[in-house]
């Protein structure tokens, strides 16, 4: 059973290691101080809970930040007494104070325009190029500014500007002393050059400390080193599993996080969350961490950022973009996504239940077998992101007045997985392809290979994808079967039929390969073992992968004409009860025309397919009639496999293209 610390004050307790801690509740717990190191906390319950320092601890840094701020104050007066010395009468100290007072310069524009990091770098510059006192100004002032930043806060910063002036005061009076000859207003403009320096020093320190804390990435150095000053003695999660863990309006001040999993950790209205050390985790980016407090992301740029394990359950997503960014494990349950930019988004093992993708761009999403999308709502997607020329890239379905069903997307985008990837760069065999694809099969029937997909890219290369069984050796399988095509392909022709002998099943694969070979375009994709080769499916263009060819579209209705002549010249069933080719064929044409599904390009492709099937019922030669209705109709079928199950055109298919075959002899 769970343990419950709910409500208890735990300030400064010892949890170090404890693994007995899944699923705790620690909600409105006091945990200010406590150690959770290495902790298991999976599911466990911070709600509400308040984590920071505890009050022996914030004593200690106040004090210690008065102290520090005291020590810039005094460094401020030492940079406002070097300026000073301009006043001298000494030639020496006039050089050195032109050449602080140009560094101070250099340094605070430096800063402001790209970080205290390059401001730094300056500093060190006039350091190793001046003069030893003008050397000190400029490193006493990356003293002051460091100090200052880091620690002050905002009553720590007036004791600073306290202790400065008195001592600037003190210094110029010194410096009043130094001018001698000079006379009094010498001294006093001595003092007050002296005191303007802290003055402006002072406040461009407050400038700089306001900066970081908002998050200004140039100045994240001094944030970093105020927030692990503050996180000292706080709250410590450092290396705890927080897996599903609950931080709902938590107060998460002066809290260590570092090597922390937050996998699916909620934040949701988590107070004081930029206040965190939060390591490598997400929780580094300030834009991060406000949409996981608000849950409010729409438009925002996240563009290769690494939110793998990230909790944005409900969250407003829509228009924003996730290019290229990992969001692999984490859970979009319910999220917006609408027209989101998933342009190659890494989603493996992401939970995208009930999520919304209408309109959302896909091009080369990273989804797998553990993406979950089931309830996805989603009535049209883009395959490619949007251009000037083309603001609705590839829609899916094409006809832009349908919609997918509920529950369709899911069926519609779901991917090959698994699959044993066999690529044929240069000299495609398909003979070769086949014999050494059925001697893997038969060698490994515990790898329960399927032909999935064929794909021609380029003019003689071909993809072979095979599913393989959970756990198979896909390196190894790939190895064995390409040592086995190599040899294969250096025997010759008749060496190879020897081989084949009869084997059908050979025989219809070559013929895929070499039909696929032969084709300006060609997509395959179906699922097939060796069992029956001659199920496999090709299709001429690509309706989720986005292939396509480059061959024009010829006009739709010219084509459908065509076929209508075509059909025309065949004879008329003699059975009413009986339709024959020219009545089954113009039904097949019928679907395919009024199709929602299917883009141009696929309804020309298959209309030719049905021309080809009408000429052939003309031809003569039993022979060549079925060998061209056979390769017709398994085009056919490789265009109708990537439809959902429910378009009307896939029980058309399913009715005619059985019938068809029979009529030709094929079946």
């Amino acid at each position: 059973m769970a343990l419950d610390f709910s409500g208890e004050n735990l300030r400064g307790r010892n949890f170090k290691g404890r693994q007995d801690l899944a699923g705790a509740n620690f909600s409105y717990a006091d945990i200010r101080g406590a150690n959770f190191t290495n902790a298991n906390l999976t599911g466990a319950n911070f709600s509400h809970a308040k984590a920071g320092l505890q009050r022996r601890w914030a004593i200690g840094l106040v004090i210690i930040s008065f102290l520090l701020s005291g020590l810039s104050g005094f460094l401020w007066a030492v940079n406002g007494y070097l300026v000073a010395l301009m006043f001298s009468s000494s030639p020496e100290n006039q050089i050195a104070a032109c050449v602080a007072l140009i560094t101070l310069i250099v340094f605070f524009v430096i800063t402001i325009r790209q970080g205290i990091i390059a401001g730094l770098g300056a500093v060190a510059v006039a350091f190793a190029g001046a003069g030893a006192k003008a050397g000190v100004g400029a490193f006493t002032v990356a003293f002051a500014v460091a100090f200052t930043v880091a620690f002050a806060v905002a009553f720590a910063v007036a004791f600073a500007v306290a202790f400065a002036v008195a001592f600037a005061v003190a210094f110029a009076f010194a410096v009043d002393g130094a001018v001698g000859g000079a006379g009094t207003v010498a001294g006093a403009f001595a003092i007050a050059v002296a005191v303007a320096v802290v003055v402006a020093g002072t406040l461009f320190s407050i400038y700089i400390s306001w900066q970081a804390m908002k998050g200004d990435q140039k100045h994240s150095l001094i944030r970093n080193i105020a927030v692990a000053f503050a996180a000292t003695g706080g709250t410590s999660f450092r290396g705890a599993d927080l897996t599903n863990a609950d931080f709902t309006q938590a107060t998460l001040k002066s809290t260590d996080l570092r090597n922390t999993i937050l996998i699916c950790s909620c934040w949701h209205q988590a107070k004081m969350l930029d206040r965190v050390r939060p390591g490598s985790t997400y929780l580094q980016n300030s834009q991060v961490r406000q949409l996981l407090v608000t849950g409010q992301g729409q438009d925002k740029n996240f563009y290769r950022e690494d939110l793998r394990g990230i909790n944005l359950q409900s969250a407003n997503l829509a228009d924003a973009s996730f290019i290229s960014t990992d969001i692999s494990e984490a859970n979009l349950q319910d999220a917006d996504l609408s027209r989101a930019k998933l342009k190659q988004t890494q989603l493996d093992g992401t939970d995208l239940t009930g999520a919304n993708l209408t309109g959302a761009y896909i091009e080369d999403w990273g989804i797998t077998n553990t993406t979950k999308l089931h309830g996805v709502r989603c009535e049209y997607v883009f395959m490619r992101l949007p251009t000037k020329e083309d603001p609705d890239p590839l829609r899916k379905p094409d006809n832009k007045q349908e919609v997918f069903a509920d529950g369709e997307f899911a069926d519609f985008i779901k991917p090959i997985f698994d699959t044993l990837d066999l690529y044929h760069n240069q000299g495609v065999d398909p003979r070769a392809v086949a014999i050494a694809f059925k001697n893997l099969a038969e060698n490994h029937p515990e790898a329960e290979l399927e032909i999935v997909a064929m794909e021609k890219r380029g003019d003689d290369k071909i993809l072979l994808k095979a599913k393989t069984a959970a756990g198979s050796d896909k390196s190894q399988l790939s190895a064995e079967y390409f040592d086995d095509y190599n040899q294969l392909k250096a025997l010759s022709q008749s060496q190879q039929l020897l081989l084949v002998e009869k084997d059908q099943r050979i025989i219809s694969l070559e013929n895929m390969v070499d039909t696929a070979l032969k084709q300006p375009k060609f997509y395959t994709q179906g699922d097939t073992n060796m069992s029956d080769i001659s199920g496999i499916s090709i299709q001429g263009s690509s309706n989720v992968s986005g292939i396509a060819g480059n061959n024009s579209i010829a006009n739709l209705g010219t084509i459908s004409g065509n076929v209508s002549i075509a059909l025309n010249q065949l004879p008329d069933a003699t059975d009413a009860e009986k339709p024959g080719i020219k009545e089954l064929l113009s039904q097949l044409q019928d679907a395919i025309v009024q199709s929602t599904y299917l883009s141009e390009e696929d309804k020309t492709e298959a209309l030719e397919q049905v021309k080809t099937l009408a000429e052939a019922g003309k031809s003569p030669q039993e022979s060549t009639k079925q060998k061209t209705a056979k390769t017709a109709i398994t085009m056919l079928k490789g265009i109708f496999t990537g439809l959902p199950a429910v378009a009307s055109l896939v029980e058309a298919g399913n009715k005619l293209l059985p019938a068809i075959s029979k009529l030709f002899g094929l079946g």
